[in-house]
């Protein structure tokens, strides 16, 4: 993880980023009703060229939700690539909106449940779920309490920068996924830490799990390993749209007092539990995470991946 400015991410062969990142820039600069239709209005035009996306969202709805009529399932897709230009749009604003800026269009719930878990000294574990743009959420509960996060690095060392600069705006740290030591030491230390338990960390990683209408779903043993090595509290956040363009609510959920600890198997069906849940919350009125449930695609499995439902990501895929 790159926090230096280096005279290297201006190479010739970042200029395209660089002219991207000016235009993003300069595109939410803009009020935030012209935000919200520029996002929409790009997400849905962009559907004629997404055709593989359109596929994955279609046949993910009826591996999830085999009930839900035909229309229904149009309804959520369309609505699922409007979320898609949203969360372009959203994270610029993580970046490169002012604090002030960024508190005027959230509304926050739940603060309290952060706070009365971390009084007692011990570390939190803050569930976050890939449904909505997670650079929004992330900075916006940078600024109710700055805390940690885990992170996929990315490939690109400029890109790199980028968010890593734009997340630590309003927050402590970045943490590779993969940093087990480092992700159980901060919450050894009475730190908050945001997880994803819908990350793919492969098989050897994940047990099976139900996960709405999928009786065996792959489900990552992250969360179990860290809440026992750390014994750190859990809870979740969720971050929703308003309707008519009137900004965000953050939920902050209550401690999860009875999540079973003991056993892997028990943990990946709670925690799946509490996915559906965050999902349905938004389901009607975001749905960013429909063209991402993906078939896993580990040899000899014909499961979905559970948590990659809510997840808003271009990598997902179908077998």
């Amino acid at each position: 993880m790159s926090y230096a400015f280096n005279k290297s991410l201006l190479h010739p062969r970042n200029w395209g980023t660089w002219f991207g990142l000016g235009v993003l820039w300069l595109i939410v600069q803009l009020p935030y009703p012209v935000l919200h239709l520029i996002g929409t209005s790009a997400g849905r035009a962009s559907r004629r060229f997404l055709k593989r996306r359109e596929h994955i969202a279609r046949r993910n709805l009826e591996l999830c939700f085999p009930t839900m009529s035909p229309a229904a399932r149009e309804k959520l897709i369309e609505q699922n690539f409007m979320s898609l230009g949203m969360g372009l749009i959203e994270t610029g604003m993580a970046w490169f909106w002012s604090d002030e800026r960024v508190k005027k269009w959230f509304d926050v719930e739940g603060m309290v449940n952060l706070n009365n878990a971390l009084s007692e000294g011990k570390g939190v574990m803050v569930v976050g779920v890939h449904f909505m743009s997670l650079e929004l959420g992330g900075r916006t509960m940078g600024l109710c309490r700055p805390m940690m996060a885990t992170y996929r690095p990315h490939n690109s060392p400029l890109m790199e920068w980028v968010q890593t600069r734009g997340r630590l705006r309003s927050n402590k740290a970045m943490i590779d996924r993969r940093n087990l030591s480092g992700l159980v030491h901060a919450l050894k230390s009475g730190e908050a830490v945001w997880f994803a338990p819908d990350q793919d960390y492969g098989p050897k990683g994940s047990v099976f799990a139900p996960f709405f209408s999928v009786q065996q779903a792959a489900t990552t043993n992250g969360t179990y390993v860290l809440s026992r090595l750390s014994g750190a509290k859990m809870l979740t956040i969720s971050m929703v749209r308003k309707a008519d363009r009137k900004g965000y609510s953050l939920h902050i959920s209550d401690v999860m007092r009875d999540y079973p600890g003991e056993d892997k198997q028990d943990a990946a069906s709670y925690i799946n539990k509490i996915i559906e849940k965050e999902i349905l919350r938004a389901l009607n009125n975001i749905c960013g995470f429909i063209a991402v449930l993906k078939p896993v695609r580990w040899a000899k499995l014909r499961s979905i991946k559970p948590s990659a439902l809510a997840a808003l990501s271009k990598w997902s895929r179908l077998r």
